[in-house]
């Protein structure tokens, strides 16, 4: 999950400020919209409002969750994924990187209590926002169990600690030899976490890191942090041919409207920027541009070279056809495509919109 602030106050941590590149590229501005309405177009800076919550106005991260994540229907394809391409034994131990708010990690750890989670991200903001919303209402049995760190997915072993006010550790977890045996500012090299059975990268995270060195990087880190006896990488992508060209969709809920607004897509460097708007319907607010992301599509060959050239044993490609965007330009709720399930696939014919689990198998 990115962030984008409204002010300068917010710019320090923005995702869409190169999230994993030295400068920004000011070459992909948001584009303007294809269906831009009379209240877009009136819109003045006092209909914006900032990512906090108030007392009547909703969390960004909040409504991030509930119109772009499914976290029960994403562990249920990771876990068919890990009996199918490994098999033997019940995956426990997971990693999700890019985690944002670690819905999913936290989703985890619910099933099993014998599960573990970490989740690491460059978002602090929104890894103290699940703390406090997602990790501490879940009870000491679960928040027991996850580990959060505030860091680069391409240099792992360096990210912080974040939830600091964990009384007990996870029973097989132990922390290296230490000067300072409390747990702040313990860095991950610090623990002897179980190996992972799953590392994933969800909501195209990935399309973040913009060069193959980058992408390989990542993978051997990836590879690195599964269990030798078997374990599996899971990463999401998108594509078809309206993920290259100008578009706006939006998605309505009880509350607000859900808003992507993808920007020219430039073919020889084949980058992008998103942009995810929420409408609010009470009180009738925006936040525009909530999250920003400057993002490379990489294509699905790619990403098997890559993922076999960080030493991946075999990669599976499993794809669902999306409806047509101009089909979908406005839907309501998480309905669109929700029937359509991921069919593993050795070759695809081009289609307007698709999605992709991509399994690298350790």
């Amino acid at each position: 999950m990115g962030k984008n602030g409204k002010k300068k106050s917010h710019q320090q941590n923005r995702r869409d400020r190169a999230y994993y590149l030295e400068q920004e590229e000011p070459e992909y501005p948001v584009a303007p919209t294809i269906e831009s309405t009379q209240d877009d177009e009136e819109e003045s800076q006092d209909d914006l409002i900032s990512s906090f919550s108030t007392n009547d106005i909703p969390s960004k991260f909040s409504l991030y969750q509930q119109s772009v994540q499914s976290p029960k229907g994403d562990i249920s394809y990771l876990q068919k994924f890990f009996l199918m391409y490994v098999g033997g034994r019940v995956p426990l131990h997971f990693q999700e990187d890019f985690c944002g708010t670690g819905l999913l990690s936290t989703e985890w750890l619910h099933s099993d209590a014998r599960r573990t989670a970490i989740g690491l991200d460059l978002d602090v903001e929104a890894l103290d926002w699940c703390m406090e919303n997602n990790v501490n209402k879940v009870g000491a049995d679960i928040s027991s169990r996850i580990f959060l760190f505030h860091g680069n997915v391409l240099q792992p072993l360096e990210a912080k600690l974040v939830n600091v006010a964990t009384q007990n550790l996870m029973q097989n977890v132990t922390l290296g030899d230490s000067e300072d045996d409390s747990h702040y500012h313990k860095l991950m090299k610090d623990f002897q976490f179980p190996a992972r059975d799953i590392v994933c990268a969800f909501n195209y995270s990935c399309c973040c890191l913009h060069t193959r060195q980058e992408l390989v990087s990542y993978f051997k880190h990836s590879l690195s942090a599964l269990n030798k006896k078997g374990g599996i990488f899971v990463m999401d992508l998108y594509g078809g041919t309206s993920a290259e060209h100008e578009l706006r969709m939006q998605r309505k809920f009880p509350n607000f409207t859900y808003v992507w607004e993808q920007a020219e897509f430039d073919i020889i460097k084949r980058k992008t920027r998103i942009s995810l708007h929420f409408n609010l319907h009470k009180p009738q607010r925006k936040i525009r541009h909530a999250f920003s992301y400057s993002w490379r599509l990489w294509s699905l060959p790619e990403i098997k070279d890559c993922l076999e050239e960080a030493g991946f044993q075999s990669v599976h490609f499993w794809i669902r056809h999306m409806p047509d965007s101009e089909d979908i330009r406005s839907t309501y709720g998480l309905a669109a495509g929700r029937d359509i399930k991921y069919e593993e696939v050795t070759s695809f014919q081009q289609q307007d919109s698709w999605n992709a689990y991509i399994v690298g198998v350790a």
